[in-house]
This record gives C-alpha cells, sequence and structure tokens, in this order.
C-alpha cells in the first residue's frame, strides 16, 4: 500500500475520509512528515494551496500510511486537472527519509499560486467550512 503526503485541505482528517469515501478511508490517523525543497503556496481565489517544488523550502503536513488501493481514483477526481500525483521523498514521523505520493500544482498552472504560504490556522478558522459546503457532493462522485 502507498502512503499520502498531505500539505492543504486533506491534513484534515475528516475531509480526507469524506473524499476517500467510507469504503477506502485511511486506516490509521495521519501523522506530522515534513516535504524539504518543496514550497506551498495559496491558490488565487480559492481555500486551498498548491506546492510547487523550490530548493531550501520545506512544507509541514502530514502522512496518511497504507492507503488502500481504492482511495486513489477518488484522490485523483478531487485534487482535478491542475494537479498531478507524484512521488516524493518524506521525512516521516519517525524523523527516516519515507516515500510517499503527494499533488503537486502543474507547472503550467503556477500563475495561479498567489506570494507566501498557506495560512492553515486561516483555513481552520475561516475557509473550512465553506470548502467543506463547496464540496458537499464529492461523496456522492463514482470514482473512475
Amino acid at each position: 500500500m502507498a502512503h499520502l503526503f498531505a500539505y492543504g485541505s486533506l491534513m484534515w482528517s475528516d475531509i480526507m475520509a469524506r473524499v476517500c469515501g467510507p469504503d477506502a478511508a485511511p486506516a490509521h490517523p495521519p501523522q506530522p512528515a515534513r516535504l524539504s525543497d518543496h514550497a506551498r503556496h495559496p491558490v488565487r481565489g480559492q481555500d486551498y494551496p498548491g506546492m510547487c517544488p523550490h530548493t531550501g523550502a520545506s512544507v509541514s503536513g502530514f502522512v496518511y500510511l497504507d492507503l488502500p488501493e481504492t482511495a486513489w481514483a477518488r484522490l485523483d477526481d478531487f485534487e482535478g486537472g491542475d494537479y498531478q500525483r507524484s512521488e516524493v521523498l518524506i521525512t516521516g514521523p519517525d524523523g527516516q527519509p519515507l516515500r510517499a505520493w503527494t499533488y503537486l500544482f502543474k507547472p503550467e498552472c503556477v500563475h495561479q499560486l498567489e506570494s507566501g504560504d498557506w495560512d492553515e490556522a486561516r483555513f481552520e478558522r475561516e475557509g473550512k467550512a465553506r470548502f467543506i459546503a463547496r464540496y458537499a457532493g464529492f461523496g456522492a462522485v463514482a470514482p473512475r
């Protein structure tokens, strides 16, 4: 089974469970992790971020270990056309390197990213409820 490094809305386990659906929900709670040489930025006009390579920067997030195979099609659909699933080497919860998949913002879409880091606390406070309402019907979408 593969691991997911989440750095935006999927860091919240309730959102992750909704996206994956009841048959593919993560078996383990998310654990802190870090990805080096990448930066996370707000997406213009959205509540969620995008991430792209950036030498010297790092992104804190969470890793979901051992996701069921059935979760990946739903995650790919959820992330949409501006993101590409990419394998990266993160620093796992035990401080050791760990291979995981993450969703990077496609190079042709980076013009949509704003400067600065995406604000997790602001998302929790102001954006999460709006984000969930906007994607409320996602659970009804059949995976590919």
